[in-house]
């Protein structure tokens, strides 16, 4: 099948150009100049192509690559409410067209196991294209061996946890052992960082004063812990030679050491979240329980972060922007930490808005077209193995496309929204800009406020290495 997208504005890393795009089948043929496909012809376009998008207002940019999502994840005692059909689906609506989901190796058990175990989640389920990488808890000479049957088998990225002592935490040692690893494989480490032993003692000091509403998850897990274990993680694969990737940032003092450690040409990264860049710690002290709703971690910080957040996405000391979505509901899951914080699953919805809230950056000025394109598509592309085949808009590609119309006005509603969730973290805030028609490989599974995807369309990729190191 061959279809034309012509009069639009396509947008790359390096910025916009008007330009038509032409899709042949799974991928993109061709870019060229508007009208270069049907000139030297009286035929009408719809006469050549099997389909012709007209572009004219719009933005023709590279589907979105989140790379990191939650679905379907175990947590607490419960599931992440989003399967990878709905929370795929849910994607593709918001102009996403391929995930990174984390798969959770239990202690005792084994990677590769996992990986099987993530592969029989996500096999025929998914709408858009997805990857893994694979979450490491348990540290022994088994696992470290198998890390280099991941990367054969197509998953180069492996998650710590700082955090979480007792379910998924490593200690200072597991973490040197398998940077160690990852240095020798050319695999990428991504650290949540927190420091979960002090977080503990906090933790249990509030719960010993009474202290029990969500407000205190944000005052137990202080900004300056989140600075210090990024800092330590820093150090531990400075000593390895690791690369090292800092998940969900979202505090200043973390962001200040990831940009020392670039500024000294270290293999350093990090990604932010759409809720640290909107939302606060404000929001997790609403009355009546509300604010349960917005408990992640890392929490939600004062206003005071959020310019720094935005100055480090324009100078690219925060990378890439992921939503780190784990919906739970707020009927019958988050409600199991009423008296308790600590009980309250960890995770906020947010995949079906990530570009359209990343967007109102551009709207205001904080970053520029590239920077959004960047961040949302290129980097992440090429941060994991997935450049050239995504991320952009260049013959060979895959034919992963979004035309979004920037003058497109949209509320965020729990009403309207496709995730497998009660209630919206943005519910309420108006948004300019909106995805009008997506394409994964070639195949519209959005178009104008239609669904026309399905299960199964959706592919695993297998990623080569991080594009980005020294």
């Amino acid at each position: 099948m061959r279809t034309l997208i012509t009069n639009g504005t396509v947008l790359s890393s390096t910025g916009a150009t008007p330009a038509d795009v032409l899709v042949d089948g799974d991928t993109i043929a061709a870019v060229a100049a508007p009208g270069f496909f049907t000139s030297g012809t009286d035929q009408r376009p719809d006469e050549v192509f099997d389909a012709v998008f007209d572009a004219t207002g719009k933005y023709v940019m590279p589907g979105g690559i989140d790379a990191h999502t939650h679905m379907e994840m175990p947590f607490g005692g419960t599931f992440s409410a989003d399967t990878f059909e709905t929370g795929t689906r849910a994607a593709a609506w918001g102009g996403t067209t391929t995930i990174i989901d984390f798969a959770v190796q239990p202690k005792g058990g084994s990677l590769l196991s996992t990986l099987d175990s993530w592969h029989e989640k996500a096999d025929g389920d998914c709408a858009i294209d997805y990857g893994f990488h694979m979450i490491v808890s348990d540290v022994n000479d088994t696992t470290l061996k198998e890390m280099d049957s991941c990367v054969e088998a197509g998953v180069s990225s492996f998650k710590m946890f700082m955090a979480y002592p007792g379910v998924f935490y490593s200690t200072d040692g597991e973490i040197l052992r398998a940077m160690d690893k990852a240095a020798e494989i050319g695999g990428t480490i991504a650290m949540h960082a927190e420091n979960g032993i002090a977080i503990d003692q906090l933790v249990a000091k509030a719960l010993a004063d009474g202290k029990t509403e969500p407000h205190q998850h944000g005052l137990t897990r202080p900004p300056e812990l989140e600075g210090e274990a990024t800092s330590r993680a820093i150090t531990l694969a400075g000593v390895t030679g690791a690369p090292l990737y800092i998940v969900h940032l979202s505090a200043a003092q973390a962001l200040s050491a990831v940009a020392e450690a670039r500024d000294t040409g270290q293999n350093v990264f990090a990604e932010t979240c759409p809720q640290y860049l909107y939302l606060s710690i404000e929001d997790l002290a609403a009355p009546d329980f509300e604010g349960a709703k917005y408990v992640a971690s890392p929490p939600l910080r004062e206003k005071h972060h959020q310019p720094d957040l935005w100055r480090g996405l324009r100078t690219n000391d925060l990378s890439v922007v992921s939503t780190d979505h784990c919906p739970f509901c707020f009927k019958d899951q988050k409600e199991l930490g009423r008296g308790d914080f600590t009980k309250i699953p960890n995770g906020m919805p947010g995949v079906e808005h990530r570009i359209d809230l990343l967007h109102q950056g551009v709207v205001a000025g904080e970053i520029s077209l590239a920077r959004w394109v960047e961040a949302c598509a290129t980097t992440p592309a090429r941060m994991f193995g997935l450049y050239p085949r995504k991320g952009v808009i260049a013959p060979g590609a895959d034919a992963d496309i979004v035309i979004y119309d920037p003058a497109a006005h949209q509320t965020i509603s729990a009403e309207t929204h496709h995730m497998a969730v009660d209630y919206s973290a943005y519910e309420g805030m108006s948004l300019t800009g909106r995805c009008e028609t997506v394409f994964s490989r070639g195949s519209v599974v959005v178009d104008r406020g239609t669904y026309l995807g399905s299960a199964g369309h959706g592919r695993f990729l297998a990623r080569d290495l991080c594009q980005y190191l020294n």
